[in-house]
């Protein structure tokens, strides 16, 4: 930006002036905006899930299967994991937890 040195340039006193000027202004847009909600509470508090909540009224929408042959569960994380993940053959424990 370029500077006009050959400007009039204002007082010190027309410099406070305008600074307080403005600080009047932006002081008074926060006070009118500064009661506004922008979310409804109740709305907001109905999309949580709290824990011990009742959900007897929900559906399971994965199929869970059994552990299968080829899989072990992990006595420390208590994962079912595939044997290829066991730390060690006769360990029962996944490489995670090893």
């Amino acid at each position: 930006m370029a500077t006009d040195y050959d400007a009039s340039r204002k007082s010190e006193e027309e410099q406070k002036e305008e600074s307080l000027e403005a600080l009047r202004l932006t002081s008074g847009e926060q006070d009118k905006s500064s009661g506004k909600v922008d979310e409804d509470e109740t709305e907001a508090a109905e999309s949580f899930e709290l824990p011990g909540a009742d959900l007897s009224h929900e559906t399971l929408t994965v199929e869970v299967m059994p552990r299968q042959a080829d899989e072990f569960t992990c006595t420390r994380c208590f994962l079912v994991q595939h044997v290829s993940r066991r730390s060690a053959t006769d360990s029962d424990h996944c490489h995670d937890c090893d």
